[in-house]
């Protein structure tokens, strides 16, 4: 169903994590036929050791210019080491300009990625692992050319 970014991509994304001290997790899944399917939620769990410490939570997006919208919806739930559901939102995610469609992100030819800050100051009152699930909620069965989400967690600047 899902497998990692392809080899390069992982290799650079552990470069840049080894470089970040206050990178807690990252982890990003491609899906097949560079299409999000509405069954498919990926769930990404990370630990939290400091329950003192707030962190940035963001979701990573890979899409390709064909990609059929200027936006993106997507619902995440985020769980405690409880099970207990700790949050559920709805965010919409701009991958394009609305007015022009130039892709917005980063990239290189037809394929841009996306980081979008979705929990900013995430305070973990727990110790333990969280689950974050991600749902495509665009309304369509089969989303053609989102390629890969994932998500990201940082610890957050203190001086905020």
């Amino acid at each position: 169903m899902h497998r990692y970014f392809r080899f390069p991509s992982l290799l650079l994304g552990l470069v840049l994590a080894a470089c970040n001290p206050d990178q807690v997790f990252e982890k990003n899944l491609d899906f097949d036929d560079r299409t999000w399917a509405v069954q498919e939620k990926p769930t990404f769990e990370f630990q939290i050791e400091d329950t003192t410490q707030r962190y940035d939570v963001y979701f990573n997006v890979r899409n390709t210019s064909s990609y059929g919208y200027y936006n993106l919806y997507v619902r995440h739930t985020l769980t405690g080491p409880d099970g207990k559901q700790i949050s559920r939102l709805l965010h919409q995610m701009i991958l394009m300009d609305p007015q022009t469609g130039e892709p917005l992100g980063s990239g290189a030819g037809d394929i841009f990625d996306h980081q979008f800050l979705a929990l900013p100051r995430q305070q973990f009152h727990q110790p333990g692992t969280y689950k974050v699930m991600l749902e495509q909620y665009m309304r369509q069965d089969q989303l053609p050319d989102i390629m890969a989400v994932g998500v990201r967690v940082v610890k957050s600047p203190t001086a905020q």
